[in-house]
């Protein structure tokens, strides 16, 4: 199990109108107090915590890395900045500040689990998850009435707002103009208490599958059927990513997490053909969807 927290704690303070007056003569000092004074008296900014579970301590480094990958810019002008990572042990845990002014709320609401998977053995994906599905089953009941009640309100926030982020081909979440559509057969049958999110980390090994192990077409297919049929009882999203293929996963972990930048706004796209840059948003899948990209698979 792999920690991350996204903890925002920065603060930003002006001087202006409202600034303490400055007679005439007094010490220059005191300008260092007034700044000192406004930053005291700043909103403390919540944290963001991001949760990794699964994966070699070499894989979460190397999926952190693409995380603070900037997607505008090429693979080969990416500054390989390494994570903070606690220990080489597979329990560990790392942090990075993310600067959220606009939001509030408890811990419950501002994590997001992600759930590690290695494309060097696709094979053991289906194992995988079900034993974090059944973890975080396990973690959950133990938590006190407080912690279940914020675990519900997150989820029906979840279904019905989607953290006030905006996807393609949907409602921007979280506005007023936003439409509810009820929900689909196999969506949100198993809601786990916390945002999920799976991310399959490492395409460039897809080369390696259909050479050394014949993978063709209808593995890789059959393996992406899979996974959106079982996440989508769980309203997770889903995601290929790799360090040497830009890939939008900061937009989707950051509107996962209701974090927004004001001067840019990002779009999370759906991508179900491409199979080296799946990306399935969260509320976005069905078993109808499920069902086209290949014939003969029972989502039922």
């Amino acid at each position: 199990m792999y920690a991350q927290g996204m903890k925002s704690r920065a603060r930003v303070s002006n001087i202006g109108p409202g600034s303490r007056p400055q007679s005439k003569g007094e010490p220059e000092k005191n300008i260092w107090s007034s700044l000192l004074d406004s930053v005291a008296s700043g909103k403390k900014l919540p944290e963001k915590n991001l949760l990794v579970l699964g994966g070699s301590p070499e894989l979460q480094k190397e999926f952190l890395e693409t995380l603070e990958s900037d997607t505008t810019r090429r693979p080969q002008d990416r500054k390989r900045k390494k994570p903070p990572i606690a220990n080489e042990l597979a329990l560990g845990y790392t942090y990075q500040h993310v600067l959220d002014a606009d939001q509030d709320g408890t811990s419950i609401p501002e994590t997001l689990v992600v759930v590690l998977l290695d494309w060097a053995e696709p094979w053991s994906w289906a194992r995988q998850v079900r034993n974090w599905i059944r973890f975080l089953k396990v973690i959950t009941t133990t938590w006190d009435d407080d912690r279940k009640i914020a675990a519900e309100e997150t989820m029906k926030d979840w279904q019905q707002h989607r953290r006030g982020a905006s996807y393609e081909g949907g409602a921007s979440i979280g506005s007023e103009n936003a439409v509810n559509i009820p929900l689909g057969e196999g969506e949100w049958d198993e809601p786990l208490g916390l945002p999920i999110c799976v991310a399959c980390h490492g395409t460039e090994k897809i080369e390696a599958l259909e050479r050394d192990h014949s993978w063709r077409e209808e593995e890789f297919d059959f393996s992406l059927q899979y996974l959106r049929t079982v996440l989508l009882k769980h309203g997770s999203s889903l995601i290929y990513t790799s360090l040497s293929v830009p890939n939008s996963l900061p937009t989707l972990i950051h509107s996962s997490l209701g974090i927004h930048s004001l001067l840019k706004r990002q779009t999370v796209k759906h991508n179900v053909i491409d199979r080296d840059k799946v990306l399935v948003p969260p509320n976005w899948d069905s078993w109808g969807k499920i069902r086209v990209l290949r014939e003969g698979f029972d989502v039922e």
